[in-house]
């Protein structure tokens, strides 16, 4: 069902068609708006603006809503597993078991990276940040396997997206295993995708490595929650460079560039280092008292969203996930989650939270979780990017595939200088 709006500018009157989604708030179709006008909108950040039509991912804000192809994310990171995500963001439907078995099977076998990348990563120096890594080393497969980078071409746009969701795990254990000066540990096909991970970059030749099913578990349950989130910062990059016909691993290490940000990907490690900041429950009003007062630059990490005005859906099964991770491990007392569950407690409770809708969200307890498994804070964003890969290909297949799609072409609202005259050096006093 269609029907239209009427905008009034100056003492013309305009005709706007108004689109329905399944779900969620219609948009104005202000795209000939120009043409009629010779009027741009200005809305900084995009934050009113529908940038694509997307069958992906839905999220309500206001109701604490996360849907991946109408899937509540409860259901899926209960009862499903990442590659099973990974299978419905790409195709839409869930898989049979014999098409999951094939998708597994596929994914498995393009785990291991072409040789010569071993070499590549020997060029960085061994400080290099894990995220810088990353943006380095997905670019470069584009150099690395030439016959997956023709976007018109629907089997090669299947096949690059295969090699990313496959070899996203093994790049990011390898720049974890370059930065603490152990030889990379290649990937093994009878393991699950998790579980392979996890041993990419635990495991050491000198000995056995077996593989926890609690925590391979956990990080899969991650991984999901992680998957893909609409039209956020990091995916509205991938589809501007895929806009512009970009190869697809080109893409992704912008979306990854991006999702470096601490306003983005960096908001665990941000959790993290405040609740380290806080050390123990009985200094949280002190710091409550601190995030309260305009004046004192102390921001509570974790609460709130940019999109979420009620509690994170995924920051209830991240909680649940936090204390089983934790009770594995035979940690029953740690300092963190002390902090954070008292912390969370309050601010459940506290009239400034509950008025200003400071929510804790997924960053809250993803940190403590990963910093649990063994993880440093350098890698929380890579393991972030390696979750996310899936949604950011998802995303650039139905942007390359709507015939609607143009390259990306924001406006401005211009105040600089008006037209001037060039005058020369000489005549510059």
């Amino acid at each position: 069902m269609s029907s239209t709006s009427t905008l009034n500018v100056d003492d013309k009157s305009v005709e706007l068609a108004v689109k329905e989604g399944t779900i969620g708030p219609s948009v104005v179709d202000i795209s000939k708006l120009y043409a009629q006008t010779g009027m741009f909108t200005y809305d900084p950040g995009f934050t009113s603006t529908a940038a694509c039509e997307s069958k992906i991912t839905y999220i309500d804000g206001d109701k604490g809503i996360l849907l991946y192809r109408g899937y509540p994310i409860e259901q899926l990171a209960e009862h499903g597993d990442f590659l099973e995500t990974c299978y419905l963001l790409l195709y839409g439907e869930l898989p049979t078991a014999a098409q999951k078995a094939d998708f597994d099977y596929r994914v498995t076998r393009h785990t291991m990276v072409h040789d010569q990348m071993n070499r590549f990563f020997t060029g960085f120096r061994r400080d290099a940040h894990p995220m810088a890594v990353m943006v380095g080393s997905v670019g470069a497969l584009s150099a690395f396997y030439h016959d997956s980078t023709d976007i018109s071409d629907p089997h090669q746009r299947m096949v690059a997206s295969m090699r990313m969701i496959a070899k996203m795990p093994t790049l990011a254990a390898m720049a974890y295993k370059y930065s603490i000066g152990q030889p990379f540990v290649y990937p093994q096909n009878d393991l699950d995708y998790t579980s392979n991970f996890l041993r990419m970059c635990f495991a050491v030749p000198a000995e056995d490595y077996k593989v926890n099913p609690v925590l391979s578990r956990a990080l899969d349950r991650i991984f999901i929650l992680h998957a893909d989130h609409e039209q956020n910062a990091s995916t509205s990059t991938v589809r501007l460079a895929g806009s512009s016909g970009a190869n697809p691993f080109a893409c992704i290490a912008a979306g990854i560039a991006c999702l470096w940000g601490p306003a983005h990907g960096g908001a665990n490690e941000a959790a993290l280092k405040m609740l380290e900041e806080i050390g123990t429950p009985e200094r949280i009003p002190e710091y409550i008292a601190k995030a309260k007062d305009k004046n004192d630059p102390f921001r509570l990490m974790g609460f709130g969203h940019r999109v979420y005005k009620n509690y994170d859906p995924r920051a209830r099964i991240m909680q649940k996930t936090t204390h089983e991770v934790l009770n594995e491990l035979g940690i029953k007392d740690d300092p963190l989650l002390d902090v954070a569950v008292e912390l969370e407690q309050i601010a459940l409770k506290d009239e400034y939270f509950i008025e200003k809708k400071l929510y804790p969200n997924i960053d809250f307890y993803s940190g403590i979780t990963l910093k649990a498994m063994g993880f440093p804070t350098s890698m929380f964003t890579v393991l972030f990017a390696l979750a996310r890969t899936v949604g950011w290909i998802a995303q650039w297949s139905e942007m390359i595939e709507d015939p609607s799609q143009r390259i990306g072409r924001p406006r401005q609202l211009y105040t600089g200088s008006p037209k001037r005259e060039y005058v020369t050096l000489a005549q510059r006093g």
